[in-house]
């Protein structure tokens, strides 16, 4: 993320109402709610991550040890765990 320079987008009004807060630092203005994004939704990662979690799931249900799933995913015990309670309840 990069900043903009709050003079190049503001009315000198409001920089100098903000300037009464806080002035020479940097300071993050989120989006609007109506304007978010859910996370995920503009990559695939949300959809790879679903495929990752039905693949360790069938893997678990096919007799694989959670402590194999571990180590071949990368993952704690206690994530192995999660993917396979949330699955379960699909």
């Amino acid at each position: 993320m990069c900043y903009i320079a709050a003079k190049e987008v503001l009315p000198i009004e409001i920089i100098e109402l903000i300037q009464t807060y806080i002035e020479g630092e940097y300071i993050y203005i989120p989006k609007k709610e109506a304007n978010k994004k859910p996370w995920g939704s503009t990559t695939t990662t949300r959809k790879e991550i679903n495929l990752r979690d039905s693949s360790i799931y069938s893997e678990y249900m096919n007799g694989v040890s959670r402590n194999s799933l571990a180590e071949k995913y990368f993952l704690s015990k206690k994530s192995i765990d999660r993917i396979i309670l949330k699955e379960k309840s699909k």
